[in-house]
């Protein structure tokens, strides 16, 4: 049996290596080029006790009990519905958009009657893309929806993306559509959990494992070679059996078609004396100067004292990605548009050129998945490695 190669140690790195590891009985080496498992994951409590998310929050959120049941094996879940607030206008308003949020926009008498219309015309429906309300032939709904894009989804798209909503896919835009009733969560998903000790606690369960070698502050890039001969990938100049890549496609190749964009994010923390500062654990700013978001962490850390009188904010300021600068060098949300699929197909047929490389992740695959999504993903991508292996 050969070596086997897992680069990136998030959730797709990280299940594919204890699958390997222990339904394979296979010796794993994961490649790890922070300093830390878990990638966008890795949370650790602060001097306070409170858990931060270092690289923004996160949250479980799904309709396939399976995936909790995984999850369960390394981690002791607890029951959490996420909320969010948007702050439009001077004042707070549910998020997701929901008929409260309605009622504040359009005020309580005049939502009488667009209520009605939204229950006719989206009868049986929990959730609505904002794209149906902007293109409905009611006149009415039509203009509701038109209130909604313009400032929020407009305001806050340009923000995150640095792109007008035009430009970008509409599945991204489409991922927190407007809720048909009076619904506060901010997923409609049947099982919304988080890890009572964190998501790093998770990663260092998952990765425990006697066939499993983790080694950080590694750069896979400087090992990875081509065998264009063989159309075999090699390691530290030798060949591997496997090289399961999480990374980003077009680093792996050397920016031969030129560059996949990313957006990145600079987080700014704020420590108060007050034991709450925002109304509610995460606010979005549509229409704030240059930053979207803000997330107070004490308020879904597992069984910390609320009263205690200290608190902080982590507030998410968009950028390009950009792998030399200090702010912007984390690659987070792949841009979603017509012109970026054509230039990752491109990086696409040269990994398919080697028989020894399997892509799985947002970064070697240029997806936005949701958690839940790329749990289940690499679950399913390891049943094909498995029968790969067994070929």
């Amino acid at each position: 049996m050969g070596k086997i190669i897992v680069v990136g140690s998030g959730f797709s790195g990280g299940i594919l290596a204890r699958k390997l590891a222990e339904e394979c009985g296979r010796k794993v080496t994961i490649i790890e080029k922070r300093a830390h498992i878990g990638g966008n994951m890795y949370d650790e409590y602060d001097e306070n006790g409170i858990l931060v998310q270092k690289y923004g929050p996160h949250f479980l959120n799904t309709n396939k009990y399976f995936i909790i049941e995984f999850l369960e094996q390394y981690a002791e879940l607890f029951p959490h519905d996420a909320k969010l607030l948007s702050f439009i206008d001077g004042n707070y308003v549910r998020l997701p958009f929901n008929f409260r949020t309605l009622q504040q926009l359009v005020g309580a008498k005049k939502s009488e009657a667009l209520l009605a219309k939204m229950r006719e015309k989206f009868a049986g429906r929990d959730r609505v893309p904002i794209f149906e309300l902007v293109d409905s032939d009611d006149d009415d709904v039509r203009e509701y929806g038109n209130l909604l894009f313009e400032k929020a989804y407009r305001t806050y798209t340009a923000k995150q993306w640095g792109l007008d909503p035009e430009d970008i896919d509409r599945s991204v835009l489409d991922r927190v559509p407007m809720a048909m009733n009076f619904d506060e969560r901010y997923l409609n998903k049947d099982f919304q959990y988080l890890p009572k000790k964190g998501f790093t606690e998770l990663f260092k369960n998952m990765l425990d494992h006697p066939n499993i070698e983790v080694r950080l502050n590694t750069d896979a890039l400087d090992y990875i070679e081509f065998d264009e001969e063989n159309k075999k990938i090699t390691y530290g100049g030798e060949t591997v059996e496997l090289l399961v890549f999480t990374g980003a496609i077009d680093e792996l190749f050397g920016l031969k078609y030129g560059r996949l964009p990313y957006r990145s994010l600079d987080i700014k923390y704020k420590y108060e004396n007050k034991k709450s500062i925002l109304p509610e654990e995460i606010v979005s700013y549509p229409q704030a100067p240059g930053y979207i978001r803000s997330t107070e962490y004490k308020k879904f850390t597992y069984g910390i004292d609320m009263d205690m009188p200290v608190s902080m904010t982590a507030t998410e300021y968009p950028l390009q990605y950009d792998p030399e600068s200090e702010n912007a060098n984390i690659p987070y949300y792949p841009i979603i548009a017509e012109d970026n699929i054509k230039l990752y197909e491109k990086y696409l047929k040269e990994a398919e050129k080697y028989g020894n490389i399997v892509l799985c992740g947002r970064l070697a695959e240029y997806k936005y998945y949701n958690m839940d999504i790329c749990i289940e993903h690499a679950l399913e991508k390891f049943e094909d490695i498995k029968k790969k292996l067994e070929d």
